[in-house]
């Protein structure tokens, strides 16, 4: 896993995000990958459950625009921030997420654990 390897990871989950594709999104990860929403929390496994996990967490976002940064990337394990802001569909609302990402991925450039620390703000609504 090099810089340029997690840059394009990053882009294809930005994309998955963005486009709300529960499979594209799954398809980033082993089989038996662990995803951690939280940094602290059960995972979601595999990537059955990682496929519901996304299904019903975008299900309700709109309007979604992804950023990322490579932070560090060194023996298969990568850092980085991202951001996204999304509109909530059923308030309205708009929504910026802050976050940093610990990836550890297999030898195929496939993540087999994420974990999110994140931030949520809910930003101002436009005059």
């Amino acid at each position: 896993m090099t810089s340029t390897d997690l840059t394009n990871w990053l882009k294809t989950y930005g994309q998955a995000w963005e486009t709300r594709n529960p499979d594209a999104a799954a398809a980033l990860f082993t089989e038996d990958a662990a995803y951690y929403e939280t940094p602290f929390g059960s995972p979601e496994k595999g990537r059955v459950g990682i496929r519901k996990y996304w299904d019903s967490a975008t299900r309700n976002q709109r309007d979604i625009k992804f950023s990322s940064q490579v932070i560090v990337v060194t023996n298969g394990t990568g850092v980085a921030r991202w951001w996204v802001e999304f509109t909530g569909e059923s308030t309205g609302v708009r929504v910026k997420l802050d976050g940093i990402f610990l990836l550890d991925f297999d030898e195929t450039g496939l993540c087999r654990e994420l974990r999110e620390w994140w931030h949520r703000v809910e930003l101002p609504q436009e005059q």
